[in-house]
């Protein structure tokens, strides 16, 4: 197993809270990290219909079976266990006694909020980083590769093409999530939305478009995109709220959590395509917005991501924001440095005087740089930059 950048955090919240969950999309490799760190404890599967039926028939039987705590994966399928759980731990008193692991935010979280609040210590599990990737010495050569290949597990500790576990993926999981979460119906309908999300990563999120292109209302697109959020397919990321300017764009950008799965959907046939692709841009803003975004979760800490957009054109694709500043990142994916990719930089500076943090730069090249507008990165150092987050 490839040691995961969330194993200090998820060590440290098992001492302070009885219950430490882990959830994120299928297959980023949370079962297989719950039970590495915790060897010790009996694991079950909620997916095991004779399981399931135990805990939903005779959840005090269910659970008097481990005295010591146990894994529950996939807890979300039995919500009536939690509040169960609720007095079990409060009885106990022990830190660390159980795990819970779910691929659904509705079911998991609605289970924590309603059941199990102050007792859980949350932590969203996504596929690897490039900097777990590096460690392990298993990360591609390329930026091309990673956008077509993605970043999930599977597919790097197992011989198979992307192209056909991502068509798995889809069918196996994405659908079924989509069956249990929506009873929907018309799964070539829900295909094409998939599709016309994947065409719109890194882009504002235009409800009434999105509807019209994929013949659905728009109170439907809504249910879908949440979701796709609650199965983590995808993620909306805020525009910053500060009254920089007047006139600031309100709506949300959308953004797939792995580009890899985004570079399915589009029907990129491999690496080399990606050299010269349209959409070669917004997977790369892609890959980096994810990886900022798996920084924060690894150390147990939710997102502070945000961009800005003013309506005469001008903006910074990702805002960090911490410590009483909000540093502007910018995202390009050529591979050579122009005098316009600093504009936006330049731009914010001015605008939030005292409020600007340190301003970088991620790019397709391969060489680091600093200047007055900003630290440059290369997509290979991208780790100088999510350490910081």
């Amino acid at each position: 197993m490839l040691a995961r950048a969330a194993t200090p955090t998820i060590h440290k919240l098992a001492k302070g809270f009885p219950i430490v969950a882990l959830t994120g999309p299928r297959q980023s490799g949370k079962t297989t990290l719950a039970r590495a760190l915790f060897p010790d404890k009996p694991y079950v599967s909620l997916e095991d219909i004779e399981e399931r039926e135990l805990a939903l028939d005779d959840p005090r039987r269910f659970l008097a079976r481990f005295p010591d705590g146990a894994v529950l994966d996939e807890a979300q399928r039995a919500p009536d266990l939690f509040s169960y759980l609720q007095t079990r731990v409060d009885d106990d008193r022990r830190m660390g006694l159980f795990v819970l692991t779910g691929s659904q935010q509705f079911g998991l979280l609605s289970g924590v909020t309603q059941s199990l609040a102050g007792r859980v210590a949350l932590v969203p599990l996504l596929p690897f980083s490039l900097a777990e990737l590096q460690a392990a010495e298993r990360a591609p050569d390329t930026i091309e590769e990673i956008l077509f290949r993605g970043l999930y597990p599977p597919l790097y500790d197992r011989d198979v093409q992307p192209s056909a576990w991502y068509g798995n993926y889809v069918q196996t999981y994405v659908e079924r999530d989509v069956r249990q979460l929506a009873h929907v119906q018309d799964l070539l309908t829900f295909q094409r939305f998939l599709r016309m999300c994947a065409a719109r990563t890194g882009q504002l999120l235009n409800i009434s478009a999105l509807g019209a292109d994929a013949g659905i209302s728009q109170p439907t697109v809504r249910a879908w995109i949440s979701i796709l959020e609650a199965s983590y397919i995808l993620h909306l990321v805020p525009p910053h709220f500060a009254n920089f300017e007047k006139r600031l764009v309100k709506t949300p950008k959308i953004y797939f959590h792995d580009p890899g799965l985004a570079a399915f959907l589009l029907g990129v046939e491999g690496p080399e395509a990606l050299e010269t692709h349209s959409q070669r841009g917004p997977l790369f803003e892609t890959w980096v917005v994810s990886e900022l975004l798996k920084a924060r979760f690894n150390q147990g800490k939710t997102s502070n991501l945000s961009f800005w957009r003013d309506r005469s054109g001008h903006e910074i694709d990702v805002l960090l924001e911490g410590g009483g500043k909000v540093s502007p990142v910018e995202i390009k994916s050529g591979r050579t440095l122009t005098a316009e990719f600093f504009s936006g930089l330049t731009k914010w500076k001015t605008i939030a005087g005292e409020a600007a943090g340190p301003a970088w730069l991620i790019y397709g090249g391969d060489q680091r740089q600093s200047r007055s507008a900003a630290e440059v990165l290369p997509w290979r150092e991208i780790g100088e930059l999510t350490g910081r987050s």
